[in-house]
């Protein structure tokens, strides 16, 4: 049995190694970072706020945009001139942000200063052009840009 031969340890532990390196790397790639996050938290917000600013038309009502440090929600206003959250909308939920907590600055800046910051849509189809930055712990920002017409863009 002199003449069979195996794999060494030597060459079992190289081809670990390599194993090892190469799923390294697909893992952090695969992984999204906090910026990427912050892409897609954007993304789907500027989709979410062209959904609104054309349910508002449709509706005949004002939509209104929310969001704090860890979440947004969208609200309409009643026939009693209230605010309430959107109900069985499955798109108009209220969501939390991937990379909470972040901070929100609209510009120009509304009028009034409040605690959470509000984008309100209202039945006509021309809104105020506004851009929302969102800025993460670690300084990161992504802002969205609305034409005042109905584009939302992501920079």
């Amino acid at each position: 049995m002199r003449g069979e031969r195996g794999f060494t340890l030597i060459e079992l532990l190289v081809v670990m190694v390599i194993l090892g390196i190469t799923l390294g790397l697909v893992s952090l790639n695969a992984m999204p970072g906090q910026k990427q996050s912050m892409q897609q938290d954007a993304r789907r917000i500027a989709l979410l706020l062209q959904l609104a600013r054309d349910e508002a038309i449709v509706r005949n009502r004002q939509i209104a945009f929310e969001a704090g440090t860890d979440n947004y929600r969208f609200m309409i206003r009643n026939e009693n001139k209230q605010w309430e959250q959107v109900a069985q909308d499955d798109l108009l939920r209220e969501r939390e942000f991937k990379t909470a907590p972040l901070t929100l600055m609209l510009d120009p800046a509304p009028a009034l200063p409040e605690s959470t910051l509000r984008i309100v849509f209202g039945r006509e189809p021309v809104d105020k052009p506004f851009v929302l930055t969102m800025t993460a712990s670690d300084g990161g920002t992504v802002a969205i840009r609305a034409d005042g017409i109905g584009h939302f863009t992501v920079d």
